[in-house]
């Protein structure tokens, strides 16, 4: 089930609120009598890094007007404002220099100065390769820890295009890009993926069923394998599956083999998902236990239809399962199977 679009307008539009959680007044702090505040008072405030910073002043030219003894940079307020208005033009999925342009010439948007040869990565960037501008702005905010950016921003997806399109062609790849930053960087980053994480979970839980579940509709039960504790892309099943009033039972990470025997036999579900991130975790003979379940009857004994998710099912697959190949396969098998 592992594995944007316009602009986000309200994100870029709405040039009176800041990035970083100054959304009452959208008012740049007062200045000190000195004349501005320091960069790192400044990274503080927008919670962006002072690396970034010094890298918007020295490429692109969005840096303090004044700097004092003309070395040290003071911020003042109209500085401020102006990155402000680089972080809603950045978080909104336009590129650094596209942004910048629009910064400087007062305008929503400009178009790049085209460049010859491959493009340089900056200090930071995250390996999105040809993504889409919302899964480039989502990645950009969670680089610089942006909290309600990232919550506006993913809020605005789902709205727009729903889901699973907002899972394949925003969250998850910011996710894989996050997760192959740090580790590549010594570990680094290890916080950015967390707070990413933490929003993508809160969005998907936000979502909502549009009505009661469907009579008759079949019950699917989604579990993490025991040991394992990536439970994403599970979260964004049973929130597709509730959007489309289909019953299910979510019990999360790392699930032991007695609690989820006994989860089966109390619920008698259709369906049971099992996820495993890593081979490590796949168990065939998990899956094995799960399909041999009965419960009901004696004459009408029923017994589950197991399908095994995630990579960690690659090349492992038990027999008689069913292994979906992503968000919206898995969507279909699940409701076909309640709909017999």
């Amino acid at each position: 089930m592992d594995p944007v679009m316009d602009p986000a307008k309200d994100l870029v539009a709405d040039s009176a609120r800041g990035p970083a959680g100054d959304r009452a007044g959208g008012r740049p702090p007062r200045a000190p009598a000195d004349g501005g505040l320091t960069t790192g008072a400044v990274a503080r405030l927008l919670g962006v890094a002072p690396t970034t910073l010094r890298s918007w002043d020295r490429r692109y030219g969005i840096g303090p007007a004044a700097r004092e003894d003309g070395r040290h940079r003071r911020w003042t307020g109209a500085d401020i404002a102006a990155l402000r208005h680089m972080c809603r033009l950045t978080s909104a999925g336009l590129p650094p220099a596209e942004a910048a342009r629009a910064v400087l010439t007062g305008g929503p948007r400009a178009t790049p100065a085209p460049r010859r040869g491959h493009p340089r990565r900056a200090p930071g960037a995250l390996p999105l390769g040809s993504a889409r501008r919302d899964c480039r702005g989502l990645a950009r905010a969670a680089l610089r820890l942006d909290a309600p950016a990232m919550e506006e921003l993913l809020t605005q997806v789902l709205d727009r295009y729903g889901l699973p399109a907002a899972w394949d062609e925003v969250m998850v790849p910011a996710l894989h890009a996050v997760g192959r930053k740090w580790e590549t960087a010594g570990e680094r980053y290890i916080e950015v993926e967390h707070l990413l994480s933490w929003h993508v979970s809160g969005a998907l839980r936000g979502v909502r069923a549009a009505g009661p579940p469907a009579p008759g509709a079949g019950l699917s039960l989604l579990a993490c394998v025991p040991g394992e504790t990536h439970t994403l892309a599970l979260e964004a099943l049973a929130a597709t599956l509730d959007r489309h009033g289909l019953p299910v039972r979510m019990f999360g990470a790392a699930l032991p083999v007695e609690a989820l025997e006994e989860a089966v036999r109390r619920t008698g579900p259709d369906a049971v998902v099992l996820w495993a991130q890593s081979h490590g975790t796949a168990s065939r003979s998990l899956a094995a236990r799960v399909q041999a379940i009965e419960w009901g009857v004696r004459g009408a004994r029923r017994r589950p239809v197991v399908f095994t998710a995630g990579p960690g099912w690659a090349g492992r697959q038990p027999p008689g399962t069913r292994h979906p190949s992503g968000l919206a396969d898995a969507v279909d098998a699940l409701a076909a199977l309640g709909a017999r």
